[in-house]
């Protein structure tokens, strides 16, 4: 959400004034498209990670406030639970040798970050979700100490009315129950933030609804959850059950789950955020002093306070985002269906091909979202976190015979939206070097069928057939997957299974 908001309760007053102003808010949004009183175009992109805090043995520690501390810096903040943090990298403009900056900038980072986190017997692990988590790690109590987090989880609990039930049948199948959302903390992302004028935003945004499946099927890397190998991308739905605040009859009325794919290839920004006040309650009803209208009417530029937190609990894949910057509003789409790592080098590799990717679809004459329905983007995207990069997804066939046919996920990439990604690259100004590198590590996962996820998976295989408990295989895994994410190759590269001890002598 990043507001700073304080603990407190609602009266029935509160929720109806929120209403209105969030009307009122939406009203704003529509007349400042309407004056074209956004920013141009600038190129501008924007990273976020989300990390895990774990020991030498590869459990979750808990004390991301100790570590802040000790990090010191404002690009470093908390996450939900206590074994979370955030890095937030500045916004650059894409072009030149952009990547290669960025994956320097990062590096240095979290290598700052890792010393820093090692005073106190914990490290910076970069993963979608931590194997060696267990239920007991997530629970309230181990929710960082924030009024905004405490304040969230108490909205949907109530909302809810009961506890969460978690589903999620996969290799093996994991049901259990929680009495809050703290296993939503163990989904840790990487979010792509892309500003875009309103003109271009719609196609932005459907060709990031168009490629979310791709994304996942070669950037998977979230496999275990609570000891239990599920889905090869299991974060989408672990986060949508977690976050549910729809009890099973509200569900049976096919009310929308807060944590979202979407409905609808979109025609303008105005029609999320139209969707956002339509269709879910809001969960923290604080009004901000503005009137959003009056300083509309006085030429300024409203900061629409209540639009911008509710659209932070409506937790689509791809978000709309309203933000100001040097007092001139502008747009963006933010990309929130990656998981975190496994190695910068990858992180990068993502974002590549994704603003490669997005920039040459929306620019097509005949968009791919003309040509496929909006459930088969959806259901993609289901059998993307499903099967990662052994997935088959539908996708319009070339030439004039059209409809859609199934592809394998590898082959849609590497024969078709690779060379995409590198037209749209040529396109930002990004550097030959810069574009062949980091979309030749997207290339080789591609050939070698390789990912994050596979990785983890075939390593934990082969720690059980040593003989390791799980427990002990998946904090062996665990403990190697940071070890090769510190060295930095990238995930294609590593070598499966643990290291065989030296002998002494």
């Amino acid at each position: 959400m990043g507001e700073k908001v304080v603990a407190g309760t609602f009266g029935l007053s509160d929720r109806q004034r929120h209403r209105d102003k969030l009307r009122q808010c939406l009203t704003g949004l529509e007349r400042l498209l309407e004056e074209k009183r956004f920013d141009r175009p600038k190129n501008l992109m924007g990273l976020e990670i989300e990390l895990n805090l774990a020991g030498p043995d590869g459990m979750p520690r808990m004390m991301n406030g100790q570590v802040l501390e000790r990090i010191a810096s404002r690009d470093f903040q908390t996450e939900l639970a206590m074994f979370n943090l955030e890095v937030n990298i500045a916004p650059h403009r894409l072009g030149g040798r952009v990547f290669d900056r960025l994956a320097e900038e990062i590096r240095t980072s979290l290598a700052y970050a890792h010393r820093k986190a090692s005073e106190v017997d914990a490290g910076i692990v970069m993963i979608g979700i931590l194997p060696t988590l267990g239920q007991d790690d997530l629970v309230s109590s181990n929710l960082s100490d924030v009024d905004r987090y405490t304040l969230l989880n108490d909205q949907i609990v109530a909302a809810r009315g009961e506890d969460f039930a978690l589903d999620i049948d996969g290799v093996e199948r994991l049901v259990c129950r929680s009495a809050s959302i703290a296993p939503e903390a163990a989904c840790t992302s990487v979010q792509l933030h892309l500003q875009v004028t309103p003109g271009r935003f719609a196609a932005v945004w459907n060709a990031a609804q168009a490629v979310a499946a791709a994304q996942v099927a070669i950037g998977a890397n979230s496999p275990f959850l609570f000891g239990r190998e599920l889905w090869r991308e299991s974060r989408p739905p672990l986060f949508q059950q977690s976050t549910d605040t729809r009890p099973p009859e509200l569900q049976a009325q096919g009310v929308r789950p807060r944590t979202w794919f979407g409905e609808r290839w979109v025609t303008s920004a105005y029609d999320l955020f139209e969707e956002n006040l339509r269709f879910f309650p809001p969960l923290l009803p604080i009004c901000d002093d503005e009137d959003p209208l009056g300083v509309l009417d006085a030429g300024g530029v409203p900061r629409l306070a209540e639009l911008v937190l509710h659209n932070g609990t409506v937790y689509r894949w791809n978000r709309p985002v309203y933000g100001i910057a040097d007092g001139v509003p502008h747009l963006r789409v933010e990309n929130r269906v990656l998981p975190a790592g496994p190695t910068v080098t990858d992180v990068i590799a993502n974002a590549a091909f994704y603003y490669g990717v997005v920039r040459a679809l929306a620019e097509e004459q005949r968009p791919v979202w003309t040509r496929m329905s909006f459930e088969a983007a959806a259901a993609n995207f289901d059998e993307a976190c499903r099967h990662g990069i052994d997935a088959r997804l539908e996708w319009p066939r070339r030439g004039r015979h059209g409809g859609t046919a199934q592809v394998d996920a590898v082959t849609l990439v590497r024969d078709e939206l690779l060379p995409l990604a590198a037209a749209g690259l040529d396109a930002w100004g990004v550097e030959p070097a810069d574009r062949d590198f980091y979309l030749g590590v997207i290339e080789d996962r591609c050939r070698l069928r390789v990912n994050g996820a596979t990785w983890q998976a075939d390593t934990f295989h082969r720690a059980l057939e040593k003989g390791l408990s799980r427990e002990a295989a998946l904090a062996a895994t665990t403990r190697r997957y940071g070890e090769l994410m510190h060295l930095g190759d990238p995930v294609h590269t590593w070598p499966v299974g643990l290291p065989e001890p030296v002998p002494l002598g």
